[in-house]
């Protein structure tokens, strides 16, 4: 039996030639990601709410989205307030910038939705399935970032999760920080970083099964060596004396700096963007040391294998 072919299906059939259109990431078309920074709201909120850091119009993608994967946001909440974040993601990280207040979980069941106190310098991650509501009880300022754009892109909805509700106090962060500086061998690394990682994701070493996170310290004095990889990353920066930057651009010369770099000058609690194959190198010209926090994609792209993280000069990245 014949199988008729309609020529409604027909209709939407294109073809290129390949030199057209092997690479369409360039302005009007899959616009590039672009260079951007935040300020952070101010120290003493006038209201309780969510502020997205939305980019959805420059890339050219239905919003909001901060990169095409994902969305970060600034939550403020006034003492006695209380914040109920949403999203449809696979994955909710939050960190508290300053503030305390208590984390619940209004009618849901489940024995792993118990509630937990948070205070400056927590940090917490989310599955899916738990929709938290935040208390504040002091001025609070907390730094939100989800999945959820990836998930609109591909027109799908997440179905049970992929990993439990994962918490880091601040002592902890603190201490493995100190350890971390105090180790000789860590003046060979390319950063003095600590990557957060989750128990149900052994095989990427990832915070979860999408999001990498990474808290970096560049000391007093630190010029770090540029490296790169194919991850967004939405880089918020978490301390910073005056004469700290991050130097950005697509080349290294011969000496292994960056080529005409372009330099994002750092605001503590502020946020930029490092578009994906930028190297980028952390600057800090002051007497005393800067953190940083950056959330990518990477999780995903660990798991694609396209990841591609290279480092300039003979640094090792691990």
């Amino acid at each position: 039996m014949a199988i008729s072919t309609s020529t409604s299906w027909e209709a939407p059939a294109l073809i290129y030639d390949y030199r057209q259109a092997a690479n369409p990431i360039r302005n009007g078309l899959t616009e590039p990601i672009p260079y951007h920074q935040w300020s952070p709201p101010p120290l003493e909120p006038a209201s309780t709410g969510i502020h997205p850091l939305d980019l959805s119009a420059a890339l050219g993608c239905e919003g909001p989205a901060t990169s095409p994967g994902l969305l970060a946001h600034f939550l403020t909440l006034q003492p006695g307030a209380s914040l109920r974040p949403k999203a449809t993601a696979t994955s909710a990280l939050f960190y508290v910038l300053r503030g305390s207040g208590r984390l619940t979980f209004p009618g849901q069941s489940d024995q792993l939705a118990q509630p937990m106190d948070w205070a400056q310098g927590d940090l917490f991650v989310l599955p899916n399935g738990f929709a938290p509501e935040l208390n504040a009880q002091q001025p609070s300022l907390i730094y939100w970032v989800h999945d959820g754009p990836l998930l609109r892109y591909l027109g799908a909805q997440p179905e049970g999760r992929r990993f439990t509700p994962c918490f880091f106090p601040a002592a902890r962060l603190e201490a493995e920080l100190d350890r971390l500086l105090a180790d000789p061998s860590a003046a060979r690394s390319n950063r003095l970083s600590l990557l957060l990682a989750h128990g149900d994701c052994p095989a990427s070493r990832t915070i979860s099964h999408t999001l990498w996170a990474m808290l970096g310290v560049v000391p007093a004095g630190a010029v770090q060596p540029p490296h790169r990889h194919q991850s967004v990353a939405i880089d918020l920066i978490i301390d910073s004396p005056p004469g700290c930057h991050t130097l950005v651009g697509t080349e290294l010369d011969a000496e292994g700096c960056i080529r005409n770099p372009r330099t994002i000058d750092w605001e503590p609690g502020g946020v930029f963007i490092t578009p994906p194959g930028h190297w980028h190198s952390h600057v800090n010209t002051s007497a005393l040391p800067a953190r940083i926090l950056p959330i990518q994609d990477a999780g995903l792209h660990t798991y694609l294998r396209s990841l591609d993280i290279r480092f300039s000069g003979g640094l090792v990245g691990d």
